[in-house]
This record gives structure tokens, C-alpha cells and sequence, in this order.
């Protein structure tokens, strides 16, 4: 195979892996430059009326089915696909759609269901926060965003009448990068 068609056939899988990839770069492109620049998005907060003496053992093998039934006898139905659990706190997950957040004291159980509007979403799904599907979507589509900018360098280069603009390019974009990643 010739450099010529090695070129367009590099071209056509850059075209096609960056056209699968245009979703996921409007959504990682669109939340991380709103939430730079403040806009984080909201929840609305409910506070949940729980039972005098509800309790959760954080450490219990059936923690989930424990924290359904709690929730079902305080009236609340929320879907979650698995758990955060840290020191005095539990957390359903994903937290882009409707979740509930659970503070352990030795006061009993507080907690709140939280529905987050859709700027807020979409920053959780950007954080990795959405669910399980999700976040291998996002695995396979960092992995295909490496292998098509190292594309597009490498059609940059194979073709002489663009490799000069590659090179500069590249090194401009790398001088910036390393300027404001590790000098700003």
C-alpha cells in the first residue's frame, strides 16, 4: 500500500471516529467551558422525613436492599444503580438524574433526595458521576479521541504540503499547553 492511499484511508477512519465523537466532544467541550466559567447548574433539594429509628450499617453486605427498604417506608422511589459510601455518609449513584444523599450521625438518619436541572446533569455525566453504561461510553470514546488526534497528526505529516503547518502547529500548541498547564 502506497503512502497516497495509507493518507486517505487515514483520513476516512479520522472522519468517521471524529463524527462518533461529536456528541461526546459538544458534551465535554460545552460543561467544561460553562462550568469554568460559573455555570455549574442547580438541584432542587427534599428533604426526606425518616423513620425515628431508621438506621444504616454502612459496612452491611446488604447495604443496598437496606437503603431501598429505608427509603421505600419513608415514601421515596429512586432508582440507582450503586452506592458512594464514605465515613458518615451515603450516596446513590448516578447523581445526573434524581439521587438521594444520606447523613449518618448518631442522631439517626437525615438525608434529601436531590434532582439535578440539566446543566447540572450534564456536568455529572462529564465528571464520570452518570451511569455504568455511560461511563464505559466515556472510556471508549477518550481512547478513540487519542487515536484521532494522533490521526490527524499523522495525515498532517504523511502529506508534504501540510507537514510544515503540523510541526509548527503541534510544537505552538504543545508550548501553550505546557506554558499554562505548568507555568501559569
Amino acid at each position: 500500500m502506497n503512502l497516497v492511499k495509507i493518507r486517505r484511508l487515514l483520513i476516512l477512519a479520522h472522519l468517521y471516529i471524529a463524527a462518533l465523537l461529536a456528541p461526546a466532544f459538544i458534551l465535554v467541550g460545552a460543561t467544561g467551558a460553562l462550568y469554568v466559567a460559573g455555570v455549574k447548574g442547580a438541584e432542587t433539594e427534599t428533604s426526606i422525613a425518616f423513620a425515628p429509628d431508621a438506621q444504616l450499617d454502612p459496612s452491611s453486605p446488604t447495604l443496598e436492599t437496606d437503603l431501598r427498604d429505608v427509603l421505600g417506608a419513608a415514601g421515596i422511589e429512586v432508582d440507582f444503580e450503586y452506592l458512594i459510601v464514605r465515613p458518615g455518609m451515603i450516596m446513590t449513584r448516578p447523581t445526573s438524574r434524581e439521587y438521594v444523599r444520606l447523613d449518618l450521625s448518631g442522631e439517626g438518619l437525615s438525608g434529601a433526595v436531590y434532582r439535578p436541572d440539566l446543566p447540572k446533569a450534564l456536568m455529572e455525566l462529564h465528571k464520570g458521576h452518570g451511569p455504568r453504561a455511560f461511563r464505559v461510553y466515556q472510556i471508549a470514546m477518550g481512547s478513540m479521541l487519542v487515536l484521532v488526534a494522533l490521526g490527524g497528526l499523522l495525515v498532517g505529516l504523511l502529506a508534504a504540503s501540510y507537514r510544515r503547518a503540523t510541526i509548527i502547529a503541534t510544537l505552538i500548541g504543545s508550548g501553550i499547553f505546557a506554558a499554562l498547564a505548568f507555568l501559569a
